[in-house]
């Protein structure tokens, strides 16, 4: 009963056969293999641009914030969710990445920056005020921290808004297959059609060892250059990065990174039906692959005891996280847990 993330679910086998399919003679080094040219390939089919750029890591605290410190300078900050991953989760890596530029949060529900707020910031902001610090880049999360997906038309708004006043446009896509299944978008209308000028698509959370890929949309993609030489100097340019494109393009190729994250939406689906027939009530609506849910205190030590592995959130509820691999049974043995504690 591991609900604690999707990040503590094996690899899919998949991957592990691309990884061996590639694991014979030598390859050139640092991204100039074959396999990293076919991944190229498969992500302009993908994303239908051939306008792109991209770079791997296997970590997606490195993949954010090497992304966002190719469009913010030390002396300017990204616009971000209060609840934001790099915000919340990444140590203060944007700001050591950038050499200083800060992050400026805004609230929003379902830790969706709020438009109003957002508009009303860059409005009132004026540049010639020297002692605030002036935006570089607006930031979007898909799936948000509350498990909430936006829809294309959500991020292309905010992005207009964003690039009117000359910021460029961030969207960490750890959970972005979780949020494509559930919007039915593609993944074009989901990135550079809706603005967003560079993407961090996690495929970690989706079945892959560690692979999440940083993506230039249009004239972003002149920023690729700069992007290896910070990739270069921060310790994220692997000799043998075959292994990393391998992981992509396993996943990329035939639309599974699709159907692994509808899996976990299904189930998510299904472990939420769970909690509301035991009487307990959502903290959000489900729209991915996470469940946040208010638990009394007796339940959690029933689960607890039986073993149930889940995350106390910030914000008062419980988030439980359903992967490629969750099956039925946990979900069972979840719901039997419940019903046990129900019996003191």
């Amino acid at each position: 009963m591991n609900f604690s993330s999707d990040t503590a679910a094996p690899a899919h086998p998949a991957v592990l056969e691309a990884l061996a399919r590639v694991n014979h003679g030598p390859a050139p080094s640092y991204g100039d293999d074959r396999v990293m040219k076919q991944l190229r390939s498969l992500l302009v089919r993908t994303f239908e641009t051939d306008e792109l750029d991209f770079w791997i890591t296997a970590s997606g605290t490195a993949s954010n914030a090497l992304a966002l410190s190719c469009f913010c300078p030390p002396t300017h900050s990204v616009i971000c969710h209060a609840q934001a991953h790099i915000q919340v989760d990444e140590r203060g890596a944007v700001e050591f990445f950038t050499g200083g530029g800060r992050l400026h949060l805004l609230p929003g529900k379902g830790a969706k920056v709020d438009y109003g707020q957002l508009a009303d910031y860059l409005e009132a902001f004026d540049p010639r005020f020297v002692h605030e610090t002036p935006p570089a880049v607006l930031s979007l999360t898909n799936l948000t921290e509350c498990g909430m997906a936006y829809q294309p038309d959500e991020i292309a708004m905010r992005a207009e808004r964003a690039k009117h006043f000359g910021l460029a446009v961030h969207l960490d896509g750890a959970r972005l297959a979780n949020a494509l299944v559930f919007t039915g978008a593609s993944p074009a209308e989901m990135s550079w059609k809706a603005g967003v000028d560079v993407l961090t698509l996690g495929l970690t959370k989706t079945g892959a060892v560690g692979c999440e890929i940083i993506l230039f949309f249009g004239k972003a993609k002149e920023k690729g250059r700069e992007l290896r030489a910070r990739a270069k100097r921060a310790g994220h340019m692997p000799p043998k990065m075959r292994y990393l494109a391998a992981q992509a393009q396993a996943l990329l190729d035939g639309g599974l990174w699709l159907a692994l994250a509808a899996h976990a939406n299904e189930k998510a689906q299904k472990l939420a039906a769970a909690f509301i027939a035991d009487g307990h009530r959502l903290a959000w609506p489900v729209e991915g692959n996470e469940v946040f849910v208010h638990i009394d205190e007796h339940t959690l030590e029933k689960l607890r005891e039986d073993g149930a592995a889940f995350y106390e959130w910030p914000t008062g509820s419980n988030r439980f996280v359903c992967s490629w691999a969750t099956a039925d049974a946990e979900i069972a043995a979840l719901s039997e847990s419940m019903t046990r504690s129900m019996r003191k």
